[in-house]
């Protein structure tokens, strides 16, 4: 989940930031897509689809979530290179 919400979330913010798509839409597309990807993902796997915003609770609650950590950090990652593919391949002009 991680993984394909963070390369949804990378391909929204390629598509509303480039320089062909409408000006001043950036911010709502962006947006409203970060607030489904939580409502879709909140409740499988707690979301952050922000590696920074994982590690402090993870830090303060230690144990397992720390254990958990990896993923919150690994998944974002995989999942932005694979936004930005996915991307890159289907904007080509």
């Amino acid at each position: 989940t991680e993984i394909a919400m963070t390369a949804m979330f990378l391909f929204i913010i390629m598509g509303s930031t480039d320089k062909r798509a409408p000006a001043g839409l950036a911010p709502l597309a962006i947006g409203f897509t970060l607030a489904l990807i939580h409502m879709i993902s909140i409740p499988v796997t707690n979301t952050s689809v922000n590696p920074a915003r994982s590690t402090g609770p993870a830090l303060l609650e230690g144990g397992i979530a720390l254990d958990q950590l990896w993923l919150f950090w690994l998944a974002p990652i995989i999942g932005a290179v694979i936004g930005a593919l996915v991307y890159n391949f289907v904007s080509k002009e």
